[in-house]
């Protein structure tokens, strides 16, 4: 032996050194290989027998041994492989793993013992160079290159995995959950695990590179020689539990499992699917240049044992290295069942010499294929080891009782999987020499029962794993036979005659009814039916016009009925992305088509609806504080509560006013805002963007059109009110711009001495008397109730018929009276609001009908009017109720030092007055709506006398100052204030008013 050729050929997986070293074993008259795998041992055993036949080839790993009688080349487990029979040829494979914690002090012993008497081959990572060259005298390197590229591809779906593609795992219960996975999205794929049987394995692998499924499910197994036809290698998880902790993958243990990528010439490609992340770049590196950190110490154990008593054998194991480059391993399987063994008294009574050392040792030696517990191990080698001692071998009745309960096919794959674990143990007993009187025998029993419940798993794991119906139909799909796929005019979509889904805007929405084994299969089909009807269905939504698409209240894009994508915040609110709903099969082109053309729709939509918006915040001739204030209304989206910027308002010159007033902004007593963005259109969409720029999950949805007040919702903030164009008072929620009409109305009353409402107050807000208290109690007003004798007026005849008129939209409730409302509210809205909060309100005296004035007599007298027609006395003694407002907000912090008059103009009103208001009316007990259909008692409810201000000091005597309140009552009536002030030319409502007048 020490004049034979030591060489270690070294290089990354796909150089072919495994074939090359069978090449050089059947150069030779004889030869042994050890490989890493039982799996890749079979696999080597089949080639060599096809070459030379099976009656000199030999196959012994730990559960199965097949030796002829002329056997001139071995095949062996690393761990099983004969080092003494004097074979002309040796070959280790896979050599580095001399540095496994587990393994690695096996293939350091047979890298520093094993030899052949002409040529000695160790194969494997060109990390293990340094080491083998400090320990091995005289070795001869050669490297080899990679036959093909292998490149990082990324993290990939399960759905978008290419084929022939091999994901991996590293335990049962992730190789089985990617394997349903696979199931139902691919049709099916195979199973390779270590634990597998040969016979398993090899009919698993057979699944897979006949082309039945295009899907492999593996271990870590596959990564030690197994030679398939992969194209990807997708790593499911980056950690595994070495048997003693989880640890991360080493950069050289993905480098082998990535490796089975790209065989022969054919490139390759590895990354990552499920959850499982990235390695890190300097990882993904060192893969695919092949480069990894040098192995520094080997894993070691004394291989010179001494059997003499049982602490000289351990400590003999436990013996320390003398090199440094050789480290001793982690206590391994065998010597913790040594170590339990020798505590049990039974068996150390039984060590009284050497050979029942050796024996214990051996036996201590069996895998724990069982993998129950450390416990349940020992007792079943101590029975073994009691067997041998007592008869020299181990009962056959009772090993036949042993395997006949696990000779049993039924069960699924855990149970099955289970036996064949079972029967390993009972395989390996049986190939020891000497253990059993007919070694023969149990060996083809044992064979014989691992074959049964090998084909019983493959054929458990095909029928969970594989849908042949679904399989059958992919392989026609690959070797390009087209199946019958079809898509009608309304987007039914079938595949050879059966119905498979529909199309709904750019998504196939499969049917429900077909079998889950059938489903993907049938999508897959239909998808590629619809590739073309894909394509032709973007170009028609590409040149589809924007009166096709619209947006809903939640963000969604619709395109007729179908939602084909939805809105997401951009770096503005005026400036949203889009995302498009576009099945990732229709490809990246139909994508990026649908998506520009629903951000055309959005921005031409935006720009349209919020155009005085946008040219207010493009005008450069706004400048200074004007333009500042232009950037904050924008920022609202036209809406913006004078309360939060009332001193930027105060700091606003006429001119700036003027300015931002010919872009449509209107500075109104509550609210700033432009009127023509309350209409529907843009408050619809204006929740929308404030919703989506504010990040909530559900946006509020835009009231009902024409509604002049809604319900004010505790449970809804007021921000949603805002920017629905409302504002909050009592227990419903006004108009804004309702409500400066209201305030208009209400700034020239008394409101120290008191007021009370108009019918044209009732009737822009299309409320009742009591609700529209509660109104004026959240705008700061208090409502004094009070009850007195009913006066009437009698009516002409001319006049009583149209009189009359007004009486049924004054009778009737709030929403009809919202109704009635909505043709002023358009007014308000298209008209630009030239007079401001400090002159008094002209626009919404000169908007009014002139039968309004008309309306405001008419309707007390419409109402004291009996069915009969004319006045009876007991209607005059009728009871009204009525209410005196005025004017008292809650202080809040600094505020309650202005008053309503605190100001000068209506700009002190607005500072001192509404604004205080309204946060007084939030903070007041007039929250609820008062029921209209009982009499509430007043504090003032016995004084009829005070109508419309404060009563006064002198006693009542006579009728004089009855008069004097019948007076009082009539102006409190009156529906419009003296037009004492000039009329603004710029006004167009104003000219037109004063025309009427004339004429």
């Amino acid at each position: 032996m020490a004049g034979g050729r030591i060489a270690a050929v070294l290089g990354p997986t796909n150089t072919g050194k495994t074939h090359h070293a069978i090449e050089r074993m059947l150069a030779h008259r004889t030869g042994v290989i050890g490989l890493p795998l039982r799996l890749l041992a079979r696999e080597v055993y089949d080639r060599i027998v096809a070459q030379r036949g099976p009656s000199v080839v030999a196959l012994v790993t730990g559960e199965e041994r097949i030796v002829p009688e002329r056997a001139a080349y071995w095949v062996c487990t690393t761990e099983a492989m004969p080092t003494d029979i004097g074979a002309d040829f040796l070959a280790v494979d896979e050599i580095q793993l001399c540095g496994d914690p587990e393994r690695g002090h096996v293939f350091t012993d047979r890298l520093l013992h094993a030899r052949g008497t002409l040529e000695t081959l160790f194969l494997g990572s060109s990390a293990a160079r340094g080491a083998i060259a400090e320990l091995v005298p005289g070795v001869q390197f050669s490297s080899r290159e990679r036959l093909s590229t292998l490149s990082w591809a990324g993290s990939k779906k399960t759905s978008r995995m290419p084929p022939r593609a091999a994901i991996v795992g590293f335990s049962v219960d992730s190789v089985y959950a990617m394997a349903e996975l696979l199931r139902r999205q691919k049709g099916g794929c195979a199973v390779v695990m270590g634990a597998l049987s040969p016979r398993t394995r090899n009919a698993q692998v057979a699944l897979y590179q006949n082309g039945d499924v295009d899907y492999l499910v593996a271990t870590d197994a596959i990564g030690m020689g197994l030679n398939l036809d992969i194209d990807h290698v997708a790593f499911s998880a980056l950690a595994k539990f070495d048997g003693r902790r989880m640890r991360a993958l080493f950069p050289h243990e993905i480098g082998q499992i990535a490796g089975r990528a790209g065989r022969f010439t054919q490139d390759g490609t590895f990354g990552v699917t499920g959850e499982a992340s990235a390695p890190p770049p300097e990882v993904i590196e060192a893969v695919e240049g092949h480069r990894f950190a040098p192995i520094e110490r080997l894993q070691w154990r004394n291989a010179r044992l001494e059997f003499g008593t049982p602490e000289r054998l351990i400590a003999s194991l436990e013996a320390a290295p003398d090199h440094p480059r050789l480290q001793r391993g982690r206590e391994a399987d065998d010597l913790r069942a040594l170590k339990a063994l020798v505590a049990m008294p039974e068996i150390r009574d039984r060590l009284r010499h050497p050979s029942d050392l050796r024996r214990l040792w051996d036996v201590s030696r069996i895998p724990d294929f069982r993998s129950i517990s450390e416990t349940e191990h020992s007792t079943l080698l101590a029975r073994i080891f009691g067997f041998l001692q007592d008869h020299g071998h181990v009962p056959e009745d009772w090993l036949a009782g042993q395997i006949a309960r696990i000779d049993r096919t039924h069960g699924d794959i855990d149970a099955l999987s289970r036996r064949l674990a079972f029967i390993r143990t009972w395989t390996y007993v049986a190939q020891r020499h000497g253990w059993l009187n007919d070694e023969s025998h149990w060996r083809e029993k044992t064979r014989a029962v691992e074959d049964r419940l090998s084909d019983a798993l493959h054929g458990a794991l095909t029928q969970r794993f594989v849908d042949r119906r679904t399989s059958v139909l992919l392989r026609r799909l690959k070797q390009k036979e087209s199946l019958v796929a079809e898509v009608n005019d309304k987007g039914e979509v079938s595949v050879e005659g059966e119905f498979a889904g529909r199309l709904a805007g750019f998504r196939f929405i499969q049917d429900g009814t077909s079998s889950p084994d059938e489903a993907k299969t049938l999508a897959r089909a239909a998808y590629e039916a619809l590739r073309p009807e894909f394509s032709l269905r973007a170009d028609r939504f590409y040149n589809a016009p924007d009166t096709e698409l619209d947006v809903t209240e939640q963000g969604g894009l619709m395109w007729g009925e179908h939602a084909v994508g939805k809105l997401v915040c951009g770096a503005e609110a005026l400036k949203p992305q889009v995302e498009a709903f576009v099945d990732e099969e229709a490809g990246d082109d139909v994508a990026e088509k649908v998506r520009r053309r629903l951000q055309h729709f959005i921005d031409r939509k935006i720009s349209t609806l919020f155009e005085p918006l946008l040219a207010m915040s493009r005008d450069e001739a706004l400048t200074g504080l004007a333009r500042g204030f232009a950037f904050r209304i924008v920022e609202n989206l036209g809406i913006l509560p004078r309360d939060e910027v009332a001193n930027e308002v105060r700091e606003l010159d006429q001119d700036m006013r003027a300015a931002l007033r010919r872009h449509g902004v209107r500075f109104g007593q509550y609210t700033i805002f432009l009127p023509a963005l309350l209409k529907p259109a843009p408050t619809r969409l204006r929740l929308v963007l404030w919703g989506l720029h504010q990040g909530l999950d559900t946006f509020p949805e835009a009231p009902p059109p024409g509604l002049v007040t809604i319900p004010n919702l505790p449970e809804v903030e007021r921000i949603c009110y805002t920017y629905s164009g409302y504002r909050p008072a009592g227990a419903r929620a006004i108009r804004i711009d309702m409500l400066e009409r209201l305030a208009d109305m209400l700034r020239p009353q008394d409101s120290r001495g008191g007021f009370e409402a108009t019918p044209d107050m009732l009737s822009i807000t299309g409320m009742t008397l009591e609700q529209f208290a509660d109104l004026m109690g959240g705008l700061g007003y208090k409502g004094e109730r009070g009850e007195r004798p009913r006066t009437t007026r009698p009516a002409t005849p001319e006049t009583a018929p149209a009189e009359a008129a007004p009486e049924t939209g004054t009778e009737t409730g709030a929403e009809a009276a919202a109704e009635t409302a909505a043709p002023e509210t358009a007014t308000a809205e298209t008209a630009p609001a030239e007079t401001p909060t400090e002159t008094p309100a002209a626009e919404a005296a000169d908007s009014a009908p002139a039968e309004t004035a008309a309306a405001a007599d008419a309707a007390p007298a419409a109402a004291e009017a009996p069915e009969g027609g004319a006045a009876t006395p007991a209607a005059a003694e009728e009871i009204e109720v009525f209410y005196t407002f005025t004017w008292a907000p809650k202080p809040r912090g600094d505020r309650a030092r202005h008053g309503r008059r605190g100001g000068s103009g209506a700009e002190g009103q607005a500072r001192g007055g509404k604004g205080r208001g309204a946060e007084a009316g939030a903070e007041g007990k007039g929250d609820r709506p008062r029921r209209s259909g009982g009499p509430r008692q007043s504090e003032g409810g016995d004084r009829p006398e005070r109508s419309g201000g404060p009563a006064p000091k002198k006693s009542r005597k006579g009728g004089k100052s009855d008069k004097s309140r019948d007076e009082k009552r009539a102006r409190s009536f009156e529906a419009h204030p003296p037009r004492d002030k000039k009329v603004d030319p710029d006004n167009p409502f104003a000219v037109l008013a004063q025309l009427r007048d004339k004429i």
